[in-house]
């Protein structure tokens, strides 16, 4: 026999076994009762929208994301609301943005403005003159120069003599 042959005959055992059934009873349901989800879960009345969702995309019941209505699993009881299932966390603000300091905001203002005002220029058609392209051109230059230098890669002035191990 060659092996073509012999692969040939196992893809035939295969097709021809695929719709028999096991012998063992276990095969209808491999896993034990208490892990099958019930009708409830099953709803899909949007649990995975509220962060009810199981990692394996299997929706949980309202009792698993603790909102104090729903059955309990275990003894098959209807269980009450209690007292703090209400409470949710809210961040607090967020601190607000540093102000910059006028050199900084007219240099994003030049990275940003010479670009668009001659792509406006062009789009609009305006009548351009060789001097403001060259003025846009020097904006977007002067403004990228200038925060690339302010940007500073150095260590922070009150980091000490010992800067740890540097890569």
């Amino acid at each position: 026999m060659t092996p073509q042959s012999d692969e040939d005959e196992v893809w035939r055992q295969i097709v021809a076994s695929f719709n028999e059934t096991a012998e063992d009873a276990s095969a209808e349901q491999p896993w034990p009762d208490r892990e099958n989800v019930t009708e409830q879960a099953d709803a899909g009345d949007g649990d995975d929208a509220r962060g009810g969702g199981a990692p394996g995309g299997v929706a949980l019941g309202d009792d698993a994301l603790g909102d104090g209505v729903g059955d309990d699993d275990r003894t098959g009881e209807e269980r009450a609301p209690t007292p703090g299932d209400d409470d949710h966390y809210i961040p607090p603000p967020p601190p607000p943005l540093p102000h910059g300091d006028a050199l900084s905001r007219l240099s994003w203002l030049a990275l940003f403005g010479g670009p668009a005002y001659l792509l406006l220029a062009a789009l609009l058609q305006w009548p351009m003159d060789g001097w403001i392209v060259f003025a846009a051109v020097a904006a977007f230059i002067a403004g990228f120069v200038i925060l690339v230098v302010r940007m500073g890669d150095g260590p922070p002035a009150d980091s000490g003599w010992d800067d740890g191990a540097v890569v």
